[in-house]
């Protein structure tokens, strides 16, 4: 491992001199690269001089108890040798997990669509509850949130809601919440207190750069119309709210969030790449997901994922098996715990397959 260890450390000091080149901003896409690479193995590199710090110790401990005959200076060495031995093992295993190859989207920013799905007006009334989980949890993380579209149910909560998630890593983050999320509870709407079972639909995609998906102007159909809903005057009286729809795909999509037609524009054509990029996506994950045993982010958008039970107070991954009995803080957003978890369980798939030897 140390072999493979330094050698990533030299290509970190190589993309290192690439970047402070003159010519190097000249090729913005091969710069963005390099920036992403430089950024990767630095996290690697860091861990790796505590690493090797621990691996020299380790090695002068066991030279000192080889060879000194001073019964004191003995048993401070094994003490030592003690301690750096567990130390170096915990070490080790989380050098394995940073040389598992990081998938290529996980740094991006995140596009999330939530969708009311069976139960009616409740499950709308869930999305809508979703949605503000979704908001407070990006909030905790420092992450920068923008509507982009939304339907409101006839109940309270949506229909659909579409948002940007702009920060560091949020789509690997959040792409374990891609899938049908279920509850049990009593409704607002229920006069009889019975318990019923809603659904709604989560789907976390990668937000696409212009150079990940090249979108042919010629390809797409804009529609202008009304923006509809609260808002002031420019709702039901101004063309500014756009339908995008790309001809070869069929892919169709609105924005209405924004009172300026031009941003409305941009907004659901980041969302039209994202999901162009998200087909060839489906199409890789699913390959990969053959030659896993569980599905904890395959983003297979039929599969429950998750209960959440109001009566017990309880939320279960079903993915993992975890559970949570504190629900009205997991739902104020606390949701950090599970996701580690789920982080946790495709490494150790990843590590089984051997991937990490590839590295």
């Amino acid at each position: 491992m140390l072999d493979k260890l330094e050698a990533i450390k030299k290509r970190w000091q190589d993309v290192e001199v690439m970047l402070s080149q003159p010519e190097a901003m000249s090729d913005m896409k091969r710069f963005a690269q390099l920036n992403k690479e430089y950024k990767d193995l630095k996290t690697i590199v860091d861990a790796y001089h505590i690493y090797k710090n621990v691996f020299d110790n380790l090695d002068y401990a066991k030279q000192v108890l080889a060879t000194e005959k001073d019964p004191e200076m003995r048993e401070m060495a094994k003490v030592e040798l003690d301690e750096l031995t567990q130390e170096f093992q915990k070490l080790e295993e989380e050098m394995k997990v940073l040389l598992i190859p990081k998938e290529p989207e996980d740094a991006k920013n995140a596009i999330v669509e939530v969708r009311a799905g069976t139960g009616g007006d409740e499950a709308g009334i869930f999305a809508g509850d979703l949605y503000r989980m979704y908001t407070r949890f990006c909030e905790r993380e420092g992450w920068k949130i923008e509507l982009v579209d939304h339907t409101d149910g006839s109940s309270g909560g949506y229909k659909e809601v579409i948002f940007n998630v702009m920060g560091d890593g949020a789509y690997g983050i959040l792409k374990f919440e891609s899938g049908v999320h279920r509850v049990q509870r009593v409704p607002e709407t229920e006069t009889q207190g019975r318990v019923h079972t809603s659904a709604a639909t989560v789907i976390v995609l990668p937000e696409a750069e212009e150079f990940d998906v090249v979108v042919n102007a010629n390809d797409v159909r804009k529609d202008l119309f009304c923006s509809s809903g609260p808002g002031g005057q420019s709702v039901n009286t101004t063309y500014s709210a756009v339908r995008l729809t790309h001809i070869p795909t069929g892919i169709v999509v609105s924005c209405q969030d924004e009172k300026s037609q031009l941003k409305n524009a941009e907004k659901a054509m980041k969302v039209l790449r994202s999901r162009i990029y998200e087909m060839e996506l489906a199409k890789r994950n699913e390959e990969m997901s053959k030659k896993r045993k569980t599905m904890v982010s395959t983003g297979d958008r039929s599969a429950k994922i998750r209960t959440y039970n109001y009566a017990q107070s309880r939320v279960t991954d079903h993915r993992i098996g975890w559970s949570n009995h504190n629900l009205p803080v997991f739902m104020d957003g606390d949701i950090r715990e599970v996701i580690d978890a789920l982080a946790v369980a495709e490494n150790a798939e990843r590590l089984k397959e051997g991937v990490g030897e590839d590295a």
